[in-house]
């Protein structure tokens, strides 16, 4: 069985500014893969070359068994692109939009309403498919976006962060969606910063930093190659000024700052933890909680880019503040 996608030295320039930089990878047909970066590290400007926005500058690059550049009608009628932006039309119903969709796509007369009513029911909006999608939240037209680019029945579809800037409920019923697609047999590339998202719903990872694939394989293998040292995650009373100092202590290689919460990452726990019980008494700190995690995506994400956890951060909360907002 061919792959989904086989890229191969996939490189792209715009002017003297290298965005992505002579990447290979392939998907398999049938899994959720995933496409992990911060802003700016290339996610975006790799989606539009396998999805035919924009030529690669160099390379080579095959989506469903068609060449994208030579042969772009024959694959975007195979592919479904949603992306990071609802791109439906305000003016219109549910309904219409569908039904638009699967005109532009060629899908035949007689199973543009069967298909419509299929996608509608679906994706939970059938009830509402009378109402203008001006009047739907974020989450809904984000729902009636990926219904619309399935109108054609695809299969593989292009999901550009697919979850940024909805809230949780939302987030939650995208994310179920997606499982129940794949279910059916749909190949799904995600584009994603929320690490913990990729985690849930990938069986494959790439992550891409400066342009470059710093690192590709399934999250529990990316996990285990990280397990050089153990972790002791723990909170105080007060977390300031803290992080340097319990750098210092013996047997620890780093610290990292969750929010209240520190991670040591060290050698041994059994002989970190009574150094850091010790440090509390000296310095009249009151240990909160205490426990001894394995690796996460996100850790793996910080080791292999050296990108620090606060710029995660920071992003995450740039899409909470655009979900306030809508």
């Amino acid at each position: 069985m061919p792959n989904a996608i086989e890229a191969t030295d996939l490189t792209k320039y715009y002017a003297n500014f290298l965005a992505v930089d002579h990447i290979s990878f392939e998907v398999k047909q049938g899994e959720i893969f995933g496409f992990l970066g911060p802003n700016g590290a290339g996610k975006t400007t790799t989606m539009r070359m396998l999805t035919g926005q924009t030529r690669p500058t160099s390379g080579t690059l095959t989506v469903v068994g068609k060449n994208i550049v030579r042969e772009p009608i024959e694959a975007k009628s195979v592919v479904g692109v949603v992306s990071e932006n609802s791109n439906v039309y305000d003016e219109m119903s549910a309904w219409d939009n569908l039904i638009f969709a699967a005109q532009l796509y060629r899908v035949p007369r007689d199973k543009r309403q069967s298909k419509a009513k299929e996608l509608l029911e679906l994706f939970g909006l059938y009830e509402r498919r009378r109402d203008r999608a001006g009047v739907f939240s974020k989450g809904m037209k984000r729902r009636l976006t990926i219904a619309a680019a399935l109108v054609h029945t695809p299969s593989l579809l292009f999901l550009d962060e697919p979850t940024s800037g909805l809230d949780v409920q939302s987030s939650r019923m995208i994310r179920n969606l997606i499982k129940d697609l794949n279910k059916i047999g749909v190949t799904v590339f995600l584009t994603t910063h929320y690490i913990e998202e990729a985690d849930q719903l990938c069986q494959r990872v790439a992550m891409i930093n400066k342009g470059k694939i710093v690192a590709i394989d399934s999250p529990e293998k990316l996990k285990a190659s990280v397990e050089k040292h153990q972790i002791i995650e723990v909170s105080f009373d007060q977390t300031q000024e803290l992080e340097s100092r319990l750098a210092n202590l013996k047997d620890v290689a780093k610290v990292v700052q969750f929010g209240d919460k520190f991670r040591l990452h060290v050698r041994d726990t059994s002989e970190a933890v009574p150094f850091l019980v010790g440090f509390a008494r000296e310095n009249a700190l009151k240990i909160i909680s205490i426990n001894t995690i394995n690796p996460s995506l996100e850790d793996v994400f910080v080791e292999m880019t050296g990108l620090s956890a606060d710029v995660m951060a920071t992003e995450k909360e740039q899409g909470k503040k655009a979900a306030n907002l809508g």
